[in-house]
C-alpha cells in the first residue's frame, strides 16, 4: 500500500504508454502555456505521489530550438473525476549547454547578464580546455600546459553566442599559475578573446 504523500518509482512505468502520454500532456500544456515548441523526446524518469490522485514526477528529454534538453514535470491526476493539470514545467539544468533561459536572461533583454556557473559544467570545461591549449600555443613554452581546477566561472548569454569569463589554475614543468580567461562560445566554436596572468 502507498503511504500517502510518499514519492516513490512510479509504478505505472511498467505501463510506458500511459507514462509517455502524461509526458507527452506534459509538453503540450507547457508549449500552450508559454507559447513554446517543445518537441518530446522521451521519458527519462517517472515517480509518483500519492495526494488526492496521483501526482507524477517526470524528468523529460524534449527538444527546444533543434537542441536536447532535459525538464522536471510535475502532471497531477484524479482519475475519479476525470481530472488531469500540468502542476510544474521547468527546465532542469543538467543539460550540456546553456540558454538565456539557464542563466536567467529575461525575454526582453533586462536579464541580470553575468551568472555564476557551475565549474563541472561539460560546456565549461570545454571552454576551459580551449582557453588552456590556446594559451600553450600563444606562449612557445617547451612545458606542456596541463589544467589544474577551474576556480570560478560565469557566464553571459547574448542571443546566440555566450561569453565565459574564468580563473583556471594551470600547471607549466611543476609550476602552478593562474589565468584569468574570457572565452567566447558561437555557434558551437571556442574563441579565447583575453587572457591576463593572475597572481592573488
Amino acid at each position: 500500500m502507498a503511504t500517502l504523500g510518499g514519492v516513490h518509482e512510479s509504478r505505472s512505468s511498467q505501463n510506458s504508454v500511459e507514462i509517455d502520454s502524461l509526458a507527452q500532456f506534459a509538453v503540450d500544456e507547457h508549449n500552450k502555456k508559454e507559447n513554446a515548441l517543445l518537441e518530446f523526446v522521451r521519458v527519462v524518469k517517472a515517480q509518483e505521489q500519492v495526494v488526492a490522485g496521483t501526482l507524477h514526477h517526470l524528468t523529460i528529454e524534449a527538444i527546444d530550438a533543434g537542441k536536447k534538453k532535459l525538464y522536471e514535470a510535475k502532471v497531477w491526476i484524479k482519475p475519479w473525476m476525470n481530472f488531469k493539470e500540468l502542476q510544474e514545467f521547468k527546465h532542469s539544468g543538467d543539460t550540456p549547454s546553456f540558454t538565456p533561459s539557464d542563466l536567467g536572461v529575461k525575454k526582453d533583454g533586462h536579464g541580470p547578464g553575468w551568472q555564476s556557473v557551475p565549474v563541472h559544467d561539460p560546456v565549461v570545461q570545454d571552454a576551459a580546455n580551449h582557453a588552456v591549449k590556446t594559451i600553450q600555443q600563444r606562449s612557445n613554452s617547451l612545458f606542456p600546459l596541463e589544467l589544474q581546477e577551474i576556480i570560478h566561472a560565469k557566464a553571459e548569454v547574448i542571443e546566440e553566442s555566450t561569453k565565459f569569463d574564468m580563473l583556471l589554475k594551470v600547471k607549466r614543468g611543476g609550476k602552478e599559475e593562474k589565468f584569468k580567461v574570457e572565452v567566447h562560445k558561437n555557434e558551437g566554436t571556442f574563441h579565447l578573446n583575453q587572457m591576463v596572468p593572475d597572481h592573488s
